[in-house]
Formats: C-alpha cells, structure tokens, sequence
C-alpha cells in the first residue's frame, strides 16, 4: 500500500493556480492540476486530465476536478475548441475529445442543471470544431493542425529529430507539420499508423470517442430537456454505423484511409476503443478479442503489434502507456470478457508496483514486455504521477484490491 500513500500525499504537488499567464501560458481562472509534479508538461493538458480525473475521485478530489473541468470549459469558449494545453505554443491542436466524459463525471456528483446547462452550450462549440475542422470525405472524423497557428518550420525541425531515422527528405514543411502535427492531436505523437498521411484518414479512436460524445450530449439534452436529444441520437447513429462498416475490416477495427479506400496495417490499442464507447456489434467484439494476443505481453499491453518500422516511435512496440489500459480494460468489461480484463489489469498494476519499489516514483510509460522502462523515447521520459496515477488507483479499485 505503499504506492497508494505516495499518490495521496503528492497529488497537491500537481496542483497549480496561474491567472496572470506569464511566460506563454495561457492564465486560466481556477485552480487545476498537471501532469507531472516538477520538470516537463507543467501546463494544463486535456487528455491527461481525463485519467488523472478517474484517480482523484476516488481520492475524494472532487472540487479540484471541477475547478479544472470549468478551466476546460473557460478555454473552449476563449477558442472555439479545448488546445492541447493551456499554453500559447499548443494551441495548432486539440487532443482526444473526452471533455463531455468529465463533464458527465461532474455531474454525476454535482447534479447541478443549471451548472449542465452551461457546459452543454460549450460542448456544442467544441463539437462544432471537430465535425467542421476535423471532417473527412467519408464523413468521419479526423486529427488534424491548425496551420493558421503557425510555427511551421519550427514543427517541421521537431518532427525529422524525433523520427531522425524515417526519409522525409521528399516533404515540405507545411505538408510534414499538416500530417504529423495530427498525431500530436490524436495524443499519440508520434506512432506508425497512418504512415504520414494523417489527414487522409478517419480514427477508430477519435470516432469512438466521439460517437461516446455525442450520446452524453443526447443524454445531457434529455437531463435539460431542452428538446435536442433527438437530434443527438441521430448523430450517434450515423457515426456508428460508419464505425461498424467503414472502420471494421472484418476482422478488427482499424484506421481507415478515405482516399485509397484502404485501411491502416498496423493493429493497435486503438483498435479496442469502440468496445469503451460501446460501439462493437457482439460479433465485432468476439473478433476482436480473439486478436488481443496480439498486443498483449507478459506486462501489460503494447501500444501497436510488433512489425518492421522506419522509424522509433514512442507509441509503438513495446511501449505501453496506461490511459491505453484504462480505456482497453474497460472496453473488454463492457462486453463481458471479465477474465481478459482482469488479467491486464493485474498485469500493469502488478508492474507498477514493482518499479515504483525500485525507482520510488510513477512513470510516464514502461516496457511491457520485460517490465522495465527502458522504453522507446522520443525526449527523456518523465517521471509522472497525472494519468499513471489515475489509471493506477482506477485499476486498483476495478480489481477490488483498493
């Protein structure tokens, strides 16, 4: 229980209150939480915030989780959409779209309406993004890059540094900064599945969490019962039979290329996403599960299936990542495969306990397949309480051990 007690006594190490915005960061009006206790990523950022969120609950945290839900919600109306965090120099991108997650959590807890009412107008505003800046010619959605933002050259430098071992010899800035920068959206930055033209391709994850977004809107819409849960039911119907068809080879689901017709080669964590957002068909589902052997390794889940690549990507083999077990874990519950659930959850707990015995701290992302971190980087990994911690305290308690 050692862990347990560490994460306790340190979440106020990641809270933080800048109203001022100095030094590029954006000032924001509530107090909210970060990442990492010290070091790197101390801005707030938006998928983070989500897994951090599941282990501050249980932790009794919930004013802070408000606070920076309503930070969250201050920053898509100042913008239009929710940046990648809350300073100046991330604002080209968003990040996985789990906001009306959060705010369902919060109002589960808060069941204030007039609180719901609020943050359904703004979610409304972020829904508008994706489906307008983010659409595809298969009606799908997208990651993608604000180029109006600039730093154009600066990304562009970025990107052939960390992926000094892949030939973009033959790229312009502007196209290299469109195409990866979208990984940098999906919060994946930077990983094999799309090859470099991700702007081509509609995400199994991004359109699993927004078909999850769009029925929380339906449902908020009943709750005020301001006559539009219709039309959100109507959305989630047609994204989800695009899920079904269009993202589902068959077999697994998979990213699909709009403008080849042709779908990613790469099986990933990514793929399982529909079964969190209850997007599968049962028969859909049993494919899938019989395919996570796949992924699956002696510690845990690796980010993408081993194969050949032309470059290090930090989300790859054998890299894994614990919002990719959060979200793996539960989509598998979802559909009854409880066995396989636990089983990968014991996995990576078990093998963030052992490591926080040796190192002392909690990690940004640990090798599953010898259970270390000597994991593929593409900076010099952190140590992170933030969403190692949430997915920790979330996984303990999902296998009655906390």
């Amino acid at each position: 229980m050692e862990l347990l007690r560490y994460i306790q006594e340190h979440w106020d190490d990641t809270v933080r209150m800048e109203r001022e915005g100095k030094d590029g960061m954006i000032g924001l009006p509530y107090e909210y939480y970060v990442p990492c206790m010290e070091g790197m990523f101390q801005e707030l950022y938006y998928w983070d915030s989500f897994f951090t969120a599941k282990g501050l609950l249980l932790c009794g945290r919930e004013k802070l989780v408000k606070s920076t839900v309503d930070n969250m919600l201050w920053l898509v109306e100042q913008f239009g959409y929710m940046p990648n965090g809350s300073h100046r120099g991330l604002l080209g991108r968003s990040q996985p779209p789990l906001l009306s997650e959060m705010v369902k959590d919060v109002y589960a807890i808060e069941q204030d309406k007039d609180w719901l009412e609020n943050a359904y107008a703004v979610l409304c505003k972020e829904y508008c993004f994706w489906q307008e800046r983010r659409s595809t010619d298969c009606r799908l959605s997208r990651y993608g890059y604000n180029m109006e933002n600039g730093r154009i050259e600066r990304y562009a430098q970025m990107i052939r540094n960390r992926l000094s071992g892949k030939d973009l010899s033959d790229r312009t800035d502007e196209d290299l900064v469109e195409n990866y920068m979208s990984d940098a959206e999906s919060g994946w930055d930077f990983n094999p599945r799309c090859d470099g033209q991700q702007t081509s391709f509609a995400y199994v994850d991004l359109n699993s969490i927004l078909y999850a977004m769009e029925n929380n809107m339906a449902y908020f819409a009943s709750e005020l019962n301001n006559g539009e849960e219709a039309l959100w039911q109507k959305r989630a119907q047609v994204r989800l039979q695009g899920i079904r068809t269009l993202l589902y080879d068959g077999t697994v689901f998979l990213d699909y290329n709009c403008k080849t017709k042709k779908h990613s080669n790469i099986f990933s964590c990514a793929s399982f996403y529909p079964l969190w957002a209850k997007a599968a068909t049962k028969e859909q589902a049993e494919s899938l599960r019989k395919n996570l052997h796949r992924i699956e390794e002696a510690f845990g889940l690796a980010v993408c299936e081993k194969g050949e690549r032309d470059a290090v990507y930090q989300w790859d083999y054998p890299n894994g990542w614990a919002p990719l077990h959060y979200l793996v874990v539960h989509g598998l519950d979802h559909y009854g495969y409880v066995e396989d659930a636990q089983r990968i959850a014991k996995k990576y707990v078990a093998t963030m306990e052992r490591i926080f015995e040796a190192t002392g701290t909690l990690w940004e992302k640990y090798n599953v397949t010898d259970g270390s971190i000597q994991v593929n980087d593409e900076y010099e990994m952190p140590p992170m309480l933030g969403w190692t911690a949430g997915v920790y305290l979330d996984l303990k308690r999902y296998l009655g051990e906390w």
